[in-house]
């Protein structure tokens, strides 16, 4: 299994209280393909720098860090696109955290 990071930006546009559900759902997605979740992080709502559409001037953004294979990123890649709640998404390698030696 690989470590990735996914950035997600989510559509807020009058549906704000709707994103805690939304980050569950990620969540389901990522461990129902057979990942497993480390991390979330949740962001704040910024607004965009350059807007192409009106509709979409601003999103909550949200990090997440999972472990999956790689087969699976194109499968969250299609079902992140289905989904009309998540607006943009970008998923990196994470690096490994570093492991603390402990001292006795």
């Amino acid at each position: 299994m690989k470590r990735y990071e996914g950035l997600f930006i989510l559509d807020t546009a009058g549906k704000e209280e709707t994103i805690k559900d939304t980050i569950d759902k990620i969540s389901t997605e990522v461990t129902t393909l057979g990942g497993k979740v480390e991390t979330v992080q949740k962001m704040e709502k910024r607004s965009f720098m350059r807007v192409a559409n009106k509709k979409y001037s601003s999103g909550f953004y949200v990090n997440v860090i999972f472990e999956c294979e790689p087969s699976v990123i194109d499968q969250l890649k299609r079902r992140c696109a289905i989904n009309e709640d998540i607006f943009r998404v970008l998923f990196t390698s994470a690096p490994t955290p570093p492991k603390v030696a402990v001292v006795a």
